[in-house]
């Protein structure tokens, strides 16, 4: 659904100021929108999760680990698809704020289409590189939209999400590097960095990203993980083109309203990934400006 058609259907979740603010900025964070009660079963999940991390000795199709990790001392860098590994994840990410949220940006017609849980762990957390999302998993159209929730509170110090104002209406720009590698990184020097906008906020917040909007984070150097649970929707007439790189039997679930019977196309072209059919390599094996490799938000 485009946004002409999207703002047609009354606000559920977001005011009509934060609703209007996604649409010119690209981004916009909505504290207090998800309850302590949520928030309690979702970080009981996620230590569940952290706990059976405990076992992993090396990153995997599920679990990516940062250096460091052990058995004694678990150090999680993500969990691929949390949906198919908890039952809270799946409830929240189909019936909660979260849809709610999605439905006042890609319209009332719903689908699910991946999740993720990055850990971002104390004393070191990787940094994620600016990029954009939509060029990994491309759509008929622009309506695709990621819900992230803070499970604990973020400040400066944790690496909260830091988005560039108003590039979700630029340019789409490539995620390969010059030898055709999937590095999901767009050079600092092509960002205009006065137009950064840092989404810091306490436990509950949502952060709405649109899936054009260029992004990124710096490492998490405190004493506290910022755990950071990410749904991604589209609307349900815009379909995926391509294999999901982070597959699950839940994708293209309408989680609210109803299928669609036609199909939404945005005329603006998007750069296609590799075949994720072959399995999700993920950018990190090729981002070596640093010494330790990094993961897309």
């Amino acid at each position: 659904m485009l946004k002409h058609d999207i703002l047609k259907h009354p606000s559920r979740l977001l005011t009509k100021a934060q609703r209007e603010r996604f649409f010119e900025e690209g981004a916009v964070l909505v504290e207090g929108a998800v309850s302590e009660a949520w928030l309690k079963r979702l970080r009981a999940a996620s230590q569940e999760i952290i706990e059976r991390g405990r076992a992993v000795t090396t990153s995997d199709g599920v679990y990516i680990v940062e250096d460091g990790h052990s058995t004694e001392s678990p150090r999680l860098k993500r969990l691929s698809s949390p949906v198919d590994h908890h039952p809270d994840f799946w409830e929240f990410a189909r019936s909660s704020p979260s849809v709610e949220a999605a439905a006042d940006l890609v319209g009332p017609d719903v689908k699910y289409h991946h999740s993720k849980l990055n850990f971002k762990w104390a004393k070191g957390g990787m940094k994620f590189d600016w990029h954009q999302d939509i060029q990994a998993w491309p759509h008929t159209d622009y309506s695709p939209v990621t819900v992230g929730l803070y499970l604990e509170d973020c400040d400066v110090e944790q690496g909260p999400l830091i988005t560039i104002r108003g590039s979700h209406d630029g340019v789409l720009h490539s995620m390969y590097d010059e030898n055709r590698n999937w590095v999901l990184s767009i050079p600092e020097d092509k960002i205009d960095m006065s137009l950064a906008n840092t989404l810091v906020g306490p436990a509950g917040s949502l952060v709405l990203l649109n899936c054009r909007t260029i992004h990124g984070s710096a490492p998490n150097l405190s004493e506290r993980s910022r755990p950071f649970l990410l749904n991604v929707y589209s609307s349900a007439d815009s379909f995926p083109y391509g294999a999901n790189p982070i597959q699950s039997p839940k994708a293209g679930t309408i989680v609210r309203g109803k299928p669609a019977l036609v199909s939404s196309h945005d005329p603006r072209p998007c750069e296609t990934p590799p075949d994720w059919s072959k399995g999700y390599a993920g950018p990190w094996a090729h981002q070596n400006r640093e010494k330790t490799p990094q993961a897309a938000e």
